[in-house]
């Protein structure tokens, strides 16, 4: 499957910014997958406005690939009906993303599957090429995108990342099956190599930018970056987000991303509330993702604000070690009295009950 494959509406849907949420895994006590809670959250999601999902990712937890788990496809294969089921009675299409990871063999496998499965695109994680020669790794990108269209993704190494120069993005940008990138390196030198790669290699109408920096989402989606190219001066724009802090509190991110649109076309200037608004989802983000404590409970941060809002019954994670930080729990409890303006408790609590029928 290649770009062409995809259809206009759904080409130019991703073209021009989409919430995509992070979709995570919601399991019962004994850490087997919650089939109803899996399908209400993917129904949260679509029926909140989100564009995309993006599913089998870090927020839906790696292990799901381990094979006495098993949960790689049953995962991606739920997400996939409920989607379809939902987007028949709609009729809106819905951008389906499938986090493929591993060498090149279980990535091509993982591909093929996703694509099986009705999977729009790849996000692909270049973690096992940690010290892998960079020829190496986009002759690894290119054989992934023979198979479907790629997200390229630029994960900061606190969460299982690797550094990758300019260099490696301006030939990454350039393979004719990738359709975007998501960049998460939560450090503004880095984001900018892979803006002004795209930009470089003039491919931009084709390379849509997300931010996947959950530390800088409004500024991010602000900001144009004002570049003088080989092809002359352009101000590219990163246009929606994929992103685990958008597994919660979703229809906010919707409002917060049309929001962000109108203000961009009118092109006046950036009202202070709007940046104010970035600060607060950064603390809220601060403390759901557990920066404290260098991430180690982003996962089960998000449970926990699920679990809150009754879209989750607990905060198990598939690793029984992974769990809230001393003090995660209060900080948690900080930023919703804080910031209560940017919670969709109250749509939540009218849809809840009809999301988890089954």
């Amino acid at each position: 499957m290649d770009l062409t494959e995809l259809s206009p509406a759904l080409r130019n849907a991703f073209a021009n910014g989409l919430v995509i949420p992070a979709h995570p895994l919601a399991l019962d006590d004994q850490r087997h997958l919650d089939e109803r809670y899996q399908r209400a959250l993917t129904r949260y999601y679509l029926d909140a406005g989100a564009g995309g999902l993006a599913v089998g990712v870090h927020s839906t937890q790696l292990a799901i690939r381990d094979p006495e788990i098993g949960l790689y496809r049953p995962v991606l294969e739920l997400a996939a009906e409920t989607t379809r089921a939902w987007s028949d009675s709609s009729k809106h299409n819905v951008m389906l993303i499938a986090g493929v990871c591993g060498d090149t063999d279980q990535a091509l496998e993982e591909s093929a599957l996703a694509l099986e499965l009705g999977y729009h695109a790849a996000l692909l994680s270049l973690a096992a090429f940690r010290e892998t020669p960079l020829t190496e790794v986009l002759a690894h990108c290119k054989r992934i995108a023979e198979v479907m269209p790629l997200v390229g993704f630029y994960m900061q190494p606190s969460v299982g990342g690797t550094l990758l120069p300019y260099a490696f993005w301006r030939e990454f940008a350039e393979i004719e099956n990738v359709i975007g990138i998501k960049m998460a390196p939560f450090n503004r030198y880095q984001t900018l190599d892979v803006v002004r790669a795209v930009a470089e290699a003039g491919v931009g109408d084709r390379v849509a930018l997300y931010t996947g920096n959950d530390d800088n989402i409004v500024a991010d989606l602000l900001t144009p970056y004002p570049l003088v190219t080989t092809h002359g001066p352009c101000a590219p724009r990163i246009v929606g987000g994929l992103l685990g802090h958008w597994a919660v509190w979703t229809r906010q991110a919707v409002a917060l991303l049309e929001k962000i649109r109108t203000v961009r076309t009118a092109g006046t200037t950036v009202p202070t509330d709007l940046l104010a608004t970035g600060i607060a989802i950064t603390d809220a983000n601060a403390a759901f993702f557990d920066a404290a404590n260098r991430f180690a409970g982003c996962i089960p941060g998000i449970h926990e604000v699920l679990r809150r809002q009754g879209l989750m019954t607990n905060i198990v994670c598939l690793n029984p070690e992974e769990t809230l930080s001393p003090g995660q729990a209060e900080e948690i409890d900080r930023v919703i009295r804080s910031y209560p303006e940017l919670n969709d408790d109250a749509f939540v609590h009218e849809n809840r009950d009809r999301w988890l029928t089954p």
